[in-house]
């Protein structure tokens, strides 16, 4: 013990005769709290930042995210690497359809839903479902239209799934392929365009086309009115997703483009859903040929049909 405090004086000996020889040296204590200059403590809490990492997804909150999943990236070659985009469970899945069929104002549908863990498997039923139900209701329709004529003849059209599975398909993948390209050019010339991953549009992409579902199954009412009332409300409620998800990340660009890039957007959008409808339920009637009747007297007789 003796010598712990010769120790202790020795070395309170030492910083004396340093603090002699430097009366204007700065001492810290250990105790004290270190405070942040007021310059970094105004950089670090900036007004409106926490709101833009919030619908933009910066740098920060995406390496964040990354550091606190601990997502390790397998070799696309190998099995693994694909199955990542089809793991996720049935809430997940619910929850991402509720989330484009009830959108809430305000809130990013990418940050709220799809960039803790995006994926394929919802994205691709969801169209599959979507190109049958569009092709059965399309015949159902067209059925149900010339149901009770006598010169009409029911043949299911199969080559309605193929045209619905290429424009859906298309579109589906296109369209998002296009607007990435597009997002990482236009990063390239303002550093404050925040670009979404093409799996995370893509995603988006295809949870905003479940309400056509359900919509696609009410247009075989045969009524033109109740059809593009149903039309331009799923245009609406799916639309409005794709707004709330695009437009934070080029509101910082040239006004005149962001306005452009988001109108395109939904000009698409509106295509698909317009075409569908004029394609597949409101396309003109066919003239059928009349049947022949052959007479009794060997003679034929050749009905006109009104």
């Amino acid at each position: 013990i003796a010598c712990l405090v010769m120790y202790l004086f020795a070395e309170f000996d030492d910083a004396a005769n340093l603090l002699a020889a430097n009366p204007d040296a700065t001492t810290i204590s250990i105790d004290e709290p270190v405070e942040i200059p007021k310059n970094q403590r105004g950089r670090l809490q900036e007004p409106g930042r926490e709101e833009d990492d919030e619908l933009l997804g910066t740098d920060d909150s995406d390496k964040t995210e990354l550091l606190a999943g601990q997502k390790k990236s397998a070799p696309f070659w190998t099995f693994e690497y694909y199955q990542t985009f089809f793991d996720v469970d049935t809430y997940q899945v619910l929850d991402r359809i509720k989330g484009s069929v009830f959108p809430v104002p305000g809130k990013n549908f990418v940050r709220l839903y799809i960039r803790s863990n995006p994926d394929l498997y919802g994205p691709f039923w969801i169209c599959a479902t979507l190109v049958f139900t569009i092709a059965v209701s399309g015949n159902l329709s067209n059925f149900f239209i010339h149901l009770g004529k006598p010169t009409y003849h029911y043949v299911p059209e199969f080559r309605k799934v193929s045209i619905a599975a290429t424009a859906i398909y298309a579109y589906a993948w296109l369209v998002p392929l296009a607007l990435w390209g597009f997002l990482m050019w236009r990063n390239s010339k303002v550093m404050n365009i925040v670009s979404y991953s093409f799996l995370e549009i893509v995603c988006v992409y295809g949870y905003s086309l479940f309400i056509y579902i359900p919509t696609a199954i009410l247009w075989i009412i045969p009524q033109k009115v109740v059809r593009w009332v149903l039309v331009m409300f799923s245009l609406c409620l799916s639309g409005s997703v794709l707004v709330m998800t695009f437009w934070p990340a080029v509101r910082d660009d040239n006004r005149r483009i962001a306005l452009a890039t988001v109108g395109t957007v939904v000009l698409l959008h509106a295509l698909l859903a317009v075409g569908c409808l004029a394609y597949f339920f409101d396309a003109p009637e066919l003239d059928f040929p009349a049947p022949i009747i052959p007479a009794h007297n060997g003679t034929t007789v050749v009905t006109k049909s009104q």
